[in-house]
């Protein structure tokens, strides 16, 4: 049978392709990253190539041969990219140098929406979910055995090369020891690497403590951090930005996965990745990307991990109330012999309690566990994306922000067949 003259014959008219194709079209691409060799490798239209990414994304296909694969198997597919087939190797580079460009396309996206009447930006919940890396813990190594096995190796690089020079004395093959020797080298330069990103990681903890302890008041300041990396502290060597990340089920490598979702519709306003193992740091940066994105909502819902009383103080400072059942606190204690911050910690804590008592902050905050922990699940379970494919921080942030802008496409697209 041989395929019609257009290809939209053979596609449902409900089908999800049809929304990536005439959404990308009004978007703004001009920030993609082409190919500038001019020569070589043939071009491809960037606004098909994002959408080519978008569509398999939001079916479940997230290696860069599967979705080569697609183009040849998958009739939507075929109608999205016209009936051409990147190679993975052009799928795989388009994604790892367009972060921009997905960044530009889920804010856009979110502001069509939002003019067009779909997205209505009242409360939003915010909460995250540890995302499994492209890495095993068994490639973890502390800082103490970095040091030991980078002297290892320096021992065995003067052994290789004493060997050599006895054997040019000797007049035997000089073929016998450059292999080796250029193995060890190459694992000693991995570890050389590891150590000094460790050490990096180390300054910034530091200088971070010391930024925070300027802004907090006396008595809430923490301990200074040392600029110089612990014994203990571990890195993974596959994929040295992923860090050991604690779950319901276990330990895994990974990292922490963050939304913000509006309630009205379960549509995602901003989303992020980070390194830390709690959610202690994260209500503030997360908000003020959402009022970046689409403005600034009236309500933010959060969980208990989330309760930091600076941080909800400025946040509320721009006029957006939260919602966080508080943790239990020393309420024994008299007032009197308190320090001010923990009086002014308590009567925070007193005042959430109150909001959540009220029927309106009750039912409100009932909405955070039916839009934002469900849609964890769809990405996990319906979509099946368990784990980030790529490494790096700044790679996997434009992954996630990649699965996030595939997610509101399924919803808008829903939201727009039925309207």
């Amino acid at each position: 049978m041989l395929l019609p003259p257009d290809l939209r014959d053979w596609v449902q008219d409900d089908d999800l392709v049809h929304f990536v194709v005439d959404g990308l079209a009004v978007l703004d691409l001009s920030c993609a990253k082409l190919n500038e060799r001019g020569t070589g490798d043939r071009q491809y239209p960037p606004g098909m190539m994002l959408g080519l990414l978008l569509y398999c994304y939001a079916q479940g296909l997230f290696s860069s041969r599967q979705i080569e694969r697609a183009t040849y198997r998958n009739i939507s597919v075929r109608y999205l990219a016209g009936n051409t087939h990147p190679d993975h190797d052009t799928v795989a580079k388009f994604r790892r140098d367009n972060g921009e460009l997905i960044r530009s396309a889920f804010v856009q996206l979110l502001r069509l929406a939002q003019a067009s009447g779909l997205l209505r930006l009242g409360a939003i919940a915010v909460d995250g979910t540890k995302m499994g890396a492209a890495a095993a813990k068994r490639q973890n190594l502390t800082y103490a055995q970095l040091q030991a096995q980078i002297g290892e190796m320096d021992r065995q690089v003067q052994g290789l090369l004493e060997q050599a020079e006895a054997c040019d004395q000797t007049g035997s093959r000089e073929e016998e020891l450059p292999a080796p020797l250029a193995q060890v080298q190459e694992r000693r330069a991995r570890l050389l690497a590891a150590k000094f990103q460790l050490e990096e990681q180390a300054l910034r903890r530091h200088r971070q403590r010391e930024q925070d302890r300027k802004h907090l008041p006396p008595g809430c300041r923490r301990g200074p951090l040392s600029p110089q990396p612990k014994a203990g502290d571990r890195i993974n060597l596959s994929d040295k930005d992923s860090s050991l990340q604690r779950t319901r089920t276990g330990i895994i490598q990974g990292y922490n996965a963050q939304w913000a979702m509006s309630v009205d519709n379960g549509l995602i306003v901003g989303a992020d990745v980070v390194r830390d193992g709690n959610d202690r740091r994260q209500l503030e940066p997360m908000v003020g990307k959402v009022v970046s994105n689409v403005g600034a909502p009236t309500h933010v819902l959060i969980d208990t991990d989330y309760e930091n009383v600076v941080q909800m103080s400025a946040v509320e400072a721009l006029g957006i109330t939260a919602l966080c059942p508080p943790r239990r606190s020393d309420d024994a204690k008299a007032v009197g012999k308190q320090r001010p911050w923990r009086r002014a910690s308590k009567a925070y804590r007193q005042q959430m309690r109150r909001r959540l008592e009220e029927a309106t902050g009750k039912a409100l905050y009932r909405l955070r566990k039916i839009t934002i922990e469900p849609g964890f699940g769809i990405i996990k379970s319906a979509m099946g994306f368990t784990h980030f494919h790529l490494r790096g921080l700044e790679k996997v942030k434009n992954e996630w922000q990649l699965i996030s802008l595939a997610f509101n496409c399924r919803r808008l697209a829903l939201c727009w067949n039925q309207n």
